[in-house]
């Protein structure tokens, strides 16, 4: 079954809200760096949206700077979690 398209929505999150991630991510390959398979963020992981992009026209993609870990990573609406809204 395939997903429906995110685009007729709005993001969920906006540039400046604090999230956490509700999942570990590895690297798939696209970070530079750092070795495919290695973690890149762990469950629990406060970070903040620096700017809202898609994918394939259909998926939104967040840009998370964890900053404590000091990465950026690019994470879908199912991997975060809202902890507080941009002021």
């Amino acid at each position: 079954m395939e997903e429906a398209s995110e685009l007729y929505e709005d993001p969920a999150f906006e540039a400046g809200d604090k999230v956490h991630a509700i999942r570990a991510v590895r690297n798939d390959g696209t970070y530079p760096g750092v070795p495919m398979g290695h973690f890149l963020i762990q469950s629990g992981d406060v970070g903040y949206v620096k700017s809202v992009g898609t994918y394939l026209n259909r998926f939104y993609v967040y840009a998370i700077d964890f900053v404590d870990r000091g990465i950026m990573v690019g994470m879908r609406r199912h991997e975060l979690e809202m902890l507080e809204p941009a002021p």
